[in-house]
């Protein structure tokens, strides 16, 4: 697979992601070449994931800067980091990028280019540092794993954060199974891990988010792994709607739920979860399915894209450098 989120060519050239409203029917890629473009991107879904959002953050830097002088840049690049406000990584992208345009349009392209190479590099390290932790948890056997959304290669610029964990573990022959919740009301689950999952060779299962509960109890799942898209300096975890009840249920059947992320992840400026604004989604993603309407006319409905995990019911926030506690990051309890 290519990666998720690239630059094509020199500075007069454009991001290219993968379109991932087409799957799992279609794989394609689409040519993003102005900042209008990548916002709808952005907003519509056809780039998503914390870490993805972080990387077009920063190309979209590079459209702002490479047409307009600094202030224009800079008003356009304050769309971009608004454009979905749950995200940390999205303005983090873009501020980094935004650190080297003093510097000109062609360092900012490099900064954006760097920050590609990272992704991979960073999200590979949390993933095994977090697999390493559920081998010390649960035993060295084959697992059964519950994922939440969508935590692999399409939700970063390569390879995946929590659905890394899978990948590292499945190398090793340690994966019996994955349990992916189909996280409506978009199921990112249904259509995005069940893909990468299959063509990967994992076996799995996809479960209506509701099941997830029953599952545990009947003694299906060994540990829950879910990615984040803000984590506070306490250690509240942001995450797809369908997370918090995922880690009261995990805690309830003394299941481990661990959060993987990379470190960019982690907005320190925040000191609780409640300080976390959560973006709120169109009514039709509820009330309508494949464009039909499933609800009376005239339904309304509540559609936060997000929800806030305390920190008392995450086992461990994984990030590259170890595992995270509020005050220092821990190596050891690896």
């Amino acid at each position: 697979m290519d990666r998720t989120v690239d630059w094509a060519g020199e500075l007069d050239g454009a991001i290219v992601i993968v379109d991932q409203c087409a799957l799992p029917g279609s794989y394609r890629t689409s040519r993003i070449d102005t900042v209008d473009e990548l916002i709808d991107a952005i907003q519509r879904l056809a780039v998503r994931g914390a870490p993805a959002l972080g990387a077009a953050g920063a190309l979209g830097v590079v459209l702002a800067a490479r047409d307009a002088d600094s202030a224009s840049a800079r008003r356009q690049a304050e769309r971009i980091a608004s454009a979905r406000p749950t995200a940390v990584n999205l303005r983090w992208g873009v501020e980094r990028a935004l650190a080297a345009l003093p510097h000109g349009a062609e360092a900012v392209l490099a900064e954006g280019r760097a920050l590609l190479a990272e992704d991979e590099r960073v999200n590979r390290a949390a993933s095994a540092n977090a697999a390493e932790l559920v081998l010390r948890r649960c035993g060295r056997q084959p697992l059964r794993l519950l994922t939440h959304c969508n935590t692999g290669a399409l939700a970063t610029v390569a390879w995946g954060t929590a659905l890394g964990v899978v990948w590292h573990l499945h190398a090793e022959g340690l994966v019996e199974e994955v349990l992916a919740d189909e996280t409506r009301p978009l199921l990112q689950g249904a259509r995005l891990t069940a893909w990468e999952l299959a063509r990967a060779g994992v076996p799995y299962r996809v479960l209506p988010d509701s099941a997830a509960a029953s599952a545990m109890a009947a003694g299906l799942v060994d540990c829950v792994l879910v990615g984040a898209d803000r984590i506070a300096a306490n250690g509240d975890v942001a995450n797809k709607i369908g997370t918090y009840p995922l880690a009261i249920s995990a805690a309830r059947h003394g299941i481990p739920f661990v959060v993987v992320a990379p470190s960019s992840t982690v907005d320190e400026t925040l000191a609780s979860g409640s300080g976390i604004e959560i973006e709120q989604r169109a009514a039709d993603e509820v009330t309508h399915s494949g464009g039909v309407r499933v609800t009376p006319e005239g339904a309304r409905a509540y559609n936060p894209a997000f929800d806030v995990t305390p920190a008392e019911l995450v086992t461990a926030v994984v990030t590259e450098h170890g595992v995270r506690s509020p005050e220092k990051t821990v190596r050891a309890q690896l």
